[in-house]
């Protein structure tokens, strides 16, 4: 059972979201099943420790979880905070 998203949490979510290059690079995550920071840098143009700071956002967000596999760290989409958010918007729409 999905527990139920407080406003703390869709207000994080909605900061990280909010900036154009966190959202280019959660689609991107989304599109693949697994992405490794060093292909991501290679698609998207951004800085390294630019490009580092967007993903910690997205993952203290709760919405990318990582996975260190030796010195390579590979970037998943949490799909299970994806659905939370996506069902306390859908309750905004009822009644």
């Amino acid at each position: 059972m999905a527990r139920k998203m407080d406003t703390k949490a869709v207000e994080r979510i909605a900061k990280a979201l909010s900036d154009k290059n966190r959202l280019l690079i959660l689609q991107k995550i989304a599109k693949q099943r697994c992405l490794g920071c060093t292909e991501m840098h290679e698609i998207v143009s951004l800085a390294q420790p630019t490009l580092s700071h967007h993903v910690k956002v997205l993952v203290d967000a709760g919405l990318v979880d990582s996975h260190k596999d030796g010195r390579n760290l590979n970037l998943y989409l949490n799909k299970e905070t994806v659905q939370e958010l996506i069902d306390f918007l859908s309750q905004l729409n009822q009644d």
